[in-house]
């Protein structure tokens, strides 16, 4: 049966967006050419508008085809975009990824909208699982998921590559929590 992710998800300070082309140029200054923020992450800084409008368009697609719902991440009182969320599909499993802008770290939002997503997906009958990797040195992440009730289940070894550090997959925690644990 096909998902119909809602296109807005609001939480007390944020809003949560679907993907839209015009967006583009507010992620690139938001967080895409800086390389702090995309330091775990599994793809290198935008150097370049067109790179930001080429994964754009990627969002559109995965949006459209359903197997990935991205949503941009806007403070509610500025109306500025500060990130961004992913739920990646995988049957009656949802993964996620996500990222900040560095100017808003710190704050709270991204554990705001991990639950946002993560209740979400938890509406849905045939999800009971949400989960999410982070790189073992990147602390902060691994904080945002156990303040949403995750549980750090293990390392998985040599698992993500993070080319802004090595080349060589490094290894990842893994955290998740299921629809029982959940308290929202």
């Amino acid at each position: 049966m096909p998902i119909n992710p809602p296109n807005l998800l609001s939480t007390a300070r944020l809003q949560l967006r679907r993907p839209q082309a015009e967006y583009a140029p507010q992620v690139l200054h938001a967080y895409a050419q800086d390389s702090e923020v995309t330091r775990y992450l599994c793809w290198r800084p935008h150097q370049s508008l067109d790179d930001t409008l080429k994964a754009m368009e990627k969002r559109l697609q995965e949006w459209e085809s359903g197997s990935e719902f991205p949503w941009f991440i806007f403070e509610r009182s500025s109306d500025q975009l500060v990130g961004s969320i992913t739920a990646r599909m995988e049957g009656h499993r949802v993964n996620l990824g996500y990222v900040l802008s560095r100017s808003v770290w710190g704050q709270g939002y991204m554990t705001e909208a991990v639950v946002a997503v993560t209740s979400w997906a938890f509406s849905l009958p045939e999800i009971y699982r949400v989960w999410a990797l982070c790189d073992v040195d990147n602390a902060a992440s691994a904080r945002v998921l156990e303040k949403v009730g995750m549980t750090r289940e293990g390392t998985l070894r040599q698992f993500g590559v993070h080319p802004n550090i090595s080349a060589k997959p490094r290894d990842c925690f893994s955290y998740a929590i299921t629809r029982d644990e959940f308290v929202g």
